[in-house]
């Protein structure tokens, strides 16, 4: 595991060696506050000094922005040849996948910090529950891991990084759907209540509610976990092939 670090360095420096990281934060703090201030989201009419509202756009906001991230970790090394290159180097499929996991992860987790100006703003406002705020951003950290996960693995599967982008968004499309009403009585009309509850389970919205009410539930945290260790182990296998 001795090149995970150096991988991660040089990944994660790459983002900022051109302007598209810059456009990407600014976008991504950009469109997150203004869904939570508009007509839609409501944030002034609430009367609740939370970031409850604001992170409520979260999975549908990683839907599109966590798929544009990922969708060139590995598409890009294939498309241009690198990815020979990099493997004959000392390193191990495993330290490849993890370094350059690691360092999109920490990208997309600088995006989600950038936005504490406004819980100070609400602080600033009101008595918020910092308790509550923690465990959201918590919350919203582990749940772009998930979807990066499910978007490396997406990335490593072609050579075009559209291709990639789609296959992600379809991919994280499915599983953010999965905890939905809706979808869940779709489900139960031609499945056992217990089954269709089970697949239900596997959403990324039925695991994120919980975080966002303050509550830190082993159970959820186990889920994004392991569904970020799945998805690599499934990354790692599809690189070896």
């Amino acid at each position: 595991m001795s090149q995970i670090c150096p991988l991660f360095k040089r990944e994660f420096l790459g983002y900022f060696r051109s302007p598209v990281a810059y456009v990407f934060l600014v976008a991504f703090v950009v469109i997150s506050v203004s869904l939570s201030f508009s007509p839609f989201g409501g944030f002034f009419g609430s009367n609740d000094a939370s970031v409850r509202l604001y992170f409520s756009f979260y999975p549908w906001l990683f839907l599109f922005l966590v798929p544009a991230v990922g969708m060139r970790l590995w598409s890009e090394e294939r498309r241009t040849g690198t990815i020979e290159l990099l493997f004959t180097l000392p390193v191990t499929r495993l330290e490849a996948v993890l370094g350059k996991f690691f360092a999109a992860w920490a990208f997309l987790t600088l995006a989600i910090l950038s936005s504490l100006t406004l819980a100070f703003t609400i602080a600033y406002l009101g008595q918020p529950d910092w308790g509550v705020v923690f465990s959201t951003y918590l919350g919203a950290i582990l749940m772009a891991g998930g979807y990066l996960g499910v978007c490396s693995l997406m990335s490593a599967l072609t050579k075009n990084q559209v291709i990639s982008f789609v296959l992600g968004l379809i991919a994280c499309g499915a599983l953010l759907m999965l905890g939905f009403s809706g979808f869940t009585a779709t489900l139960e009309s031609f499945l056992p209540v217990a089954a269709a509850d089970a697949i239900a389970n596997f959403s990324f919205s039925t695991h994120f509610e919980g975080f966002t009410r303050g509550i830190i539930d082993a159970r959820d945290v186990v889920f994004f976990l392991s569904l970020m260790g799945f998805t690599l182990f499934l990354n790692v296998v599809a690189l070896d092939r």
